[in-house]
């Protein structure tokens, strides 16, 4: 630990908080920081601005001093401060223009809205494959020329496969060339909303989203059951589409799943392109792990990515989580990466994670639940087509998850032959691999299991 700098430190601890909160959370509040200095009592932690460092205090201090004493292994205690004006990153308002009494009229609308922004999301920075080749080319098409080929833009996945990363290359690639930018999560549009009928500024708050040329949101499943701020995207949406200004969005389902959002705003997101981003194959997530190794300067063998790779699924948020863990461990710890240092760090990381502590039974409720069936069904010897499918996605689940064995497999379905679920495992392994739509599927239902 005395050799080790804060900012290592501080990667490692927000290695491990990128596996315990949720997406918008970590992207928003914690991904900004930075580890700055620590002595023999105080661990110093910088954050973008006042109301980043007021909201990590008052909501998850204490979360963040528990994972930094797991992590370092000594308790500190944890200072929040603002980071200086020097560290950030910003884009400065367009100059003042002249009316025709000569007098200045400031800009309204700086080139780019940073609270949010991540410079390392970029284009060049997105590994491509065939789970988002389609989201890529929409959003690289958009960011050529917005307003005039996909709008809206709707991008939707699951959490932690790229939605953020391509809103704010697109809205970096845009303000790169001139134009006013203004990326927001839903949580924030909400907020400023509210403030604004508060306060009774509603009047600059119209301005303010109206007047950009391409408006980025982020996480649009969060305006659901919002009345007052549905109208007001509703109005916001209107008045930029009909002026040609872009408007591209995120979700983590299709318009058509947003059942607790009004119609007309449903209606409206679907009149451009909707690009969904699936889990990324076995392939795609070796060359992200490849990447983000280069980023942080660190030599690893293929065979130690190809290992993180098979051990994390889910989505890129969780490998990359993963990877900055271990090696934020192997630096503290003075660990090689080694094929079998990865495996002892990554058991020793994650052991509440461990796929094995999972009830078999709790396999069978939610894939049940996910088929519309009962667990009785997937016991009985009924064979249409949607039990034997759902079946077989138990049997690969309890075999590729829980590492049961075709035997115990066959005895916890109700007394099957072990060839029966060595051919059912065996099946769907196949499609996870090839069907994207059985990909999907599986990974939701893993997804309601770790949950």
């Amino acid at each position: 630990m005395s050799e080790s700098t804060a900012r290592e430190v501080w990667r490692a601890v927000l290695g491990d908080l990128q596996l315990q909160l949720p997406r918008p959370t970590f992207e928003t509040w914690l991904k900004p920081t930075e580890g700055v200095a620590y002595d023999d009592h105080v661990f110093v932690v910088e954050a973008p601005n006042p109301f980043a460092v007021e909201w990590l205090e008052r909501r998850i201090y204490h979360a963040l001093q528990k994972t930094l004493k797991k992590v370092s292994g000594r308790e500190f205690e944890l200072q929040l401060k603002v980071r200086s004006e020097g560290d950030f990153y910003a884009v400065e308002q367009a100059p003042a223009t002249s009316n025709q009494a000569g007098s200045a009229t400031p800009t309204a609308q700086p080139l780019f809205e940073m609270r949010s922004f991540n410079p390392k999301y970029s284009f060049e920075s997105f590994v491509a494959g065939p789970s988002n080749r389609l989201a890529l080319s929409a959003s690289r098409a958009v960011a050529e020329s917005p307003g005039q080929t996909y709008n809206p833009l709707f991008l939707h996945s699951g959490a932690g496969l790229g939605k953020t990363h391509l809103l704010q290359a697109i809205g970096k690639t845009c303000a790169s060339r001139g134009m006013s930018v203004l990326y927001v999560t839903s949580e924030q549009f909400t907020n400023e909303f509210i403030t604004a009928i508060r306060n009774r500024t509603t009047e600059e708050f119209r301005r303010r989203y109206r007047s950009v040329q391409v408006l980025l949101i982020d996480d649009v499943q969060f305006l659901s059951g919002k009345e007052q701020t549905h109208e007001g995207f509703f109005h916001t949406f209107n008045d930029l589409h009909n002026a040609g200004n872009q408007v591209v969005i995120s979700s983590d389902r299709p318009p058509r799943e947003l059942v607790s959002i009004e119609d007309r705003l449903r209606s409206r997101f679907e009149w451009g392109l909707i690009a969904d981003i699936q889990a990324p194959d076995l392939e795609t997530r070796m060359a992200i792990l490849a990447a983000k190794a280069d980023q942080l300067r660190v030599d690893m063998e293929d065979s130690v990515i190809e290992l993180i790779a098979k051990r994390v699924q889910r989505n890129v948020r969780e490998l990359e989580g993963s990877l900055n863990r271990m090696v934020a461990y192997s630096q503290l710890m003075n660990v090689n990466i080694s094929l079998e240092s990865t495996l002892q760090i990554l058991n020793e990381m994650a052991p509440e994670a461990n796929a094995r502590s999972i009830d078999p039974q709790r396999i069978f409720e939610q894939v049940a639940i996910f088929y519309a069936l009962s667990v009785g069904d997937l016991m009985a010897k009924n064979r249409t087509k949607k039990v034997a499918l759902a079946r077989q996605v138990a049997m690969y689940l309890l075999i590729y998850e829980l590492e049961l064995s075709p035997t115990q497999v066959g005895r916890l379905l109700g007394g099957r032959d072990h060839s029966t679920v060595i051919h059912g495992a065996g099946k769907i392994n196949g499609e996870v691999t090839e069907n994207g739509q059985v990909r999907k599927d599986v990974l939701a239902i893993k997804e309601a299991i770790f949950a």
